[in-house]
């Protein structure tokens, strides 16, 4: 659990540099907002490509090997960031988040069955809580630790500055900005390649998922049709999906929204900071299923009431006005809505814990292939922020309210009402879908 937990610290700390890198990447590359979500794309599109290969990879190499290649790989995309930023190249550097992706779905691939397996079923949720805190943890201090140590002078680089320069001075100030991303992401790939050094000679014990049921011999295409013939898995694996979505747009929308409604704060980029929030909150849900799971409250009942928040926020976000403000202590004041977007995080906290063993639950020998097409739903990390981007966008150019608004409904703030579907399907999923195991009987 030690190890599984700094393992799931990494992921979250790689994971949610995204939020922050979004609004970064619309001014240093001159993107439109909707082609800034590319960088969730690119990042989370590699769980659902490399998912399978990921699940044979480590049918070949082990769990304890397979950790280590998928941080070894992490490091390569993190290394990939200097040569990106050298050229500013946006493309190279969707090449290099792809990479950082691949490698994470090895990692999930190769660690998320062992918190399952470890300990008694009816607790894993509790197991995987505690890995959740390490995670969100980490990505609370991710965007603090970018924004402090290099996109600190972002004041300096706002859109209406930059438009105002020639072209030749347009091109060496945001190439000058591009290049603050060599640093970081160079420290951080030699950090992540000793872990994976450390990793390949850690105590991890090598763990068994065939012995029930030796699918393992099949062609990975038979493996995923005998899976699917267990309805926990596929609707666990479509609601995997849309609570993946709700999770990445809640996290790295929330810092273009605010920076659409002006939350600068005194330096100018407290926009960027604003993904920790999400996580904060996200880091009190975990904290809560610790303490209540399973002695207090089945998983079960958790999962459902995380959905029936999900919708009231939804309603609330996109039915209240954008100009009520709220003063916080030591904070710039913040529209009510920014902080409603940011309890999102509280809603997600407990539905990845919840959702893995519950689809999972009596796979017997098809719990790695499981596991492999649970991997494959984080592609909704990649379509949904995507077409919440397109779909802002689209409605900001109908309404002509692409800037900055006090009182008036945007197309960031109205495009939020694509989660409900999401946080509907968890209530089902949990009232209802997680207890039918057979088709004939669904």
């Amino acid at each position: 659990m030690a190890i599984l937990t700094l393992l799931f610290f990494i992921l979250g700390f790689v994971t949610w540099l995204n939020g922050p890198l979004i609004p970064f990447f619309e001014i240093a590359c001159d993107l439109t907002g909707s082609q800034a979500y590319f960088v969730t794309f690119a990042f989370y599109i590699a769980y659902f490509v490399m998912a399978i290969p990921s699940s044979w990879i480590i049918e070949k190499t082990g769990y304890k090997n397979g950790i280590s290649l998928g941080l070894t790989v992490i490091a390569i995309g993190a290394f990939m960031f200097y040569p990106a930023a050298e050229t500013r190249t946006f493309l190279l550097f969707l090449i290099a988040l792809f990479i950082m992706g691949t490698g994470l779905a090895i990692l999930q691939t190769a660690a998320n069955p062992y918190v399952v397996v470890i300990g008694p079923r009816e607790s894993a949720a509790a197991r995987i809580s505690v890995l959740g805190i390490a995670n969100k943890l980490a990505g609370f201090i991710a965007p603090l630790v970018l924004t402090t140590l290099v996109l600190s002078n972002m004041k300096q680089y706002t859109k209406e500055k930059i438009d105002l320069l020639d072209a030749a001075a347009k091109s060496a100030t945001l190439d000058t900005l591009a290049l603050q991303l060599q640093t970081p992401y160079i420290y951080m790939g030699i950090v992540i390649l000793i872990l994976a050094i450390l990793a390949k000679f850690s105590p991890l014990p090598e763990i068994d998922l065939d012995e029930d049921g030796h699918v393992a011999d099949l062609s990975i295409y038979k493996q995923i049709k005998s899976a699917s013939k267990y309805p926990q898995l596929v609707l666990g694996a479509i609601t995997l999906m849309l609570y993946v979505a709700a999770e990445v747009i809640a996290g790295d929308t929330i810092g273009t929204f605010g920076k659409q409604l002006g939350v600068y704060g005194e330096n100018g980029d407290f926009y960027l900071n604003l993904t920790s929030f999400t996580m904060t909150a996200m880091l009190i849900g975990y904290i809560v299923g610790i303490t209540l799971i399973p002695k207090y409250l089945s998983q079960v009942t958790a999962l459902k009431i995380s959905g029936i928040l999900g919708v009231v926020l939804v309603i609330l976000i996109v039915s209240l006005s954008p100009g009520i403000i709220i003063q916080l202590p030591l904070l710039p004041d913040l529209p009510l809505i920014i902080i409603l977007v940011a309890l999102f995080g509280l809603a997600n906290a407990l539905c990845w814990p919840a959702i893995w063993p519950l689809a999972l639950q009596n796979l017997g020998g098809h719990t790695k292939i499981g596991g492999a097409i649970l991997i494959m739903a984080i592609i909704g990390g990649a379509i949904f922020p995507l077409l919440y981007g397109l779909l802002a966008e689209s409605i900001n150019l109908a309404n002509g309210t692409e800037h900055i608004l006090t009182t008036e409904k945007s197309g960031n703030q109205i495009a939020y009402l694509m989660l409900l579907p999401a946080y509907l399907m968890i209530i089902f999923f949990a009232h209802k879908g997680h207890k039918i195991t057979s088709w004939s009987r669904a």
